[in-house]
């Protein structure tokens, strides 16, 4: 069975009331993996060079059971003008509730204006696996051990 003929998921998305004119989340191409996210500010929002602001989308969801919701900057807007999350990627858990809000940065040279409707951020849906947490004394050998960043010399 190829992935085009899988059953989806399925996310079901809540609005607040008064914006009936921000587009769903939606994908912009057949095999993108994010759904744009947009912005449902009253007014526009300046994000000056160094500052962080948090974005409203005006959406509730309903994460399937044993995924999460992985908010991330849009690659265009990261390279033209430097936006990006700071806690990238953001998290949301399957029992989350509450307004979809997107942390959102400026580490461009210019300021950078949100407006209404603007796509800005996007959301993957994506499986994990639970873990259960053990404490030993001590972890199994590997090759590489401890070395960390930098270690494979690339």
């Amino acid at each position: 069975m190829t992935t085009a003929m899988k059953q989806r998921e399925t996310l079901k998305i809540r609005r607040r009331d008064g914006i009936d004119d921000i587009p769903l989340p939606e994908y912009k191409s057949e095999h993108a993996a994010g759904l744009d996210l947009c912005a449902a500010v009253d007014e526009p929002v300046i994000i000056a060079p160094g500052d962080i602001k948090l974005i409203p989308t005006g959406l509730y969801v309903e994460i399937p059971q044993g995924c999460e919701g992985q908010i991330r900057a849009r690659s265009g807007l990261a390279l033209k003008h430097g936006l990006m999350l700071p806690n990238s990627p953001g998290t949301i858990d399957a029992d989350y509730r509450g307004e979809l809000q997107v942390i959102v940065g400026n580490v461009g040279r210019e300021p950078f204006t949100i407006t209404r409707g603007m796509r800005f951020a996007q959301l993957i849906i994506a499986r994990y696996e639970p873990v259960r947490v053990e404490l030993v004394d001590e972890l199994s050998n590997t090759q590489r051990g401890a070395g960390g960043f930098g270690h494979t010399g690339r």
